[in-house]
């Protein structure tokens, strides 16, 4: 019987939620994270079915001090995985919960500020890429009349479409977020 398995899985950046519930349903299985590399490789290790909850912390700035930073999430009984992307990964185990559902984050401000960070440091870069490359190739290639041109254009409309597809689903659930937090 194999001791080890491995997925493909892909979630996009505000799907945070779905993978840690993912990890939780894996392990409640009895397949332990190991670890992700690559292209949204999960490694999993057989053990004992149990009901341990998975966390993920965007902190891009992490590695840099990252002794203080796991330790931070130590103190609070957290298990620090790895790192990710910029995501972070942290494991507690259920029953130390205490019935609680305690999360790393201690507030709806945290949460915020954690998307913030991924806005900051995801989205921007893709805005800029978006502004300054998708649309003026777009604009451009439409005023050249050629079967070349013809090609590129596609291609960048293509790009186009996943550009603004990749926004639109970061954002409505920030902005869901955003909204019930300053309803409380």
């Amino acid at each position: 019987m194999k001791n080890t398995k491995t997925e493909i899985r892909f979630f996009s950046v505000p799907q945070w939620k779905k993978e840690e519930a993912y990890l939780r349903e894996q392990h409640h299985n009895g397949w332990e994270f190991v670890g992700i590399n690559g292209l949204c490789l999960y490694h999993f290790r057989k053990c004992e079915p149990k009901d341990v909850i998975y966390q993920l912390d965007y902190n891009p700035d992490s590695v840099s001090q990252k002794s203080e930073y796991t330790q931070m999430f130590s103190d609070c009984g957290w298990e620090y995985l790895q790192n990710y992307v910029g995501y972070s990964y942290f494991r507690k185990a259920a029953s130390e919960m205490n019935g609680t559902e305690e999360e790393i984050f201690c507030d709806d401000a945290s949460r915020l500020d954690m998307m913030k960070r991924v806005f900051v440091g995801r989205m921007i870069p893709l805005l800029i890429i978006f502004f300054l490359i998708i649309i003026p190739q777009i604009i451009m290639q439409s005023q050249i009349n050629s079967s070349f041109s013809c090609g590129l254009m596609v291609f960048f409309v293509a790009m186009f479409g996943i550009y603004l597809a990749m926004f639109i689903s970061f954002v409505i659930p920030f902005w869901k977020y955003y909204k019930s937090i300053h309803q409380k």
